[in-house]
């Protein structure tokens, strides 16, 4: 069986606080598994043991993987948010889903609502290389 990992992808250009970079990440980690989940219309086989999510199912999917192993998370960047619109759209290209996440911009952005990250649905990691790959670690 392939192993399951869940893509985050930071913008590195916009030089975000810690804790931004942090609060941002998280956004697009929830949205990207709550998207996931709903693709499979698996909400109803989320089960709590011993203090840990998990999908209560024998359906084996990237989705059941990434929860049974430990949700794996790897975060990279890029330096622009030609580069992040660009791995949006080859996500999508591709079939899967991903959270692009814009901040409003009310506290690092003077207003301006600004794209900071991504993050793809929990994906075997052939399929997360395809899109993520060449990407440095952040």
């Amino acid at each position: 069986m392939y192993e399951a990992k869940q893509m985050i992808i930071m913008r590195r250009d916009l030089k975000m606080r810690k804790g931004k970079i942090a609060a941002q990440s998280g956004h697009a980690c929830v949205e990207a598994v709550l998207k996931a989940l709903q693709k499979e219309n698996r909400f109803d086989q989320l089960v709590d043991e011993d203090g840990y999510m998990t999908l209560n199912t024998e359906d084996v999917t990237p989705l059941t993987q990434w929860f049974q192993k430990g949700v794996a998370k790897v975060c990279v960047y890029v330096d622009s948010e030609e580069e992040l619109l660009a791995l949006h759209k080859k996500a999508v290209e591709l079939g899967y889903l991903d959270a692009l996440i814009q901040d409003a911009g009310y506290t690092e952005f003077h207003g301006v609502p600004t794209y900071t990250c991504m993050a793809l649905e929990p994906l075997y990691i052939d399929d997360a290389n395809k899109i993520t790959g060449d990407l440095p670690l952040y």
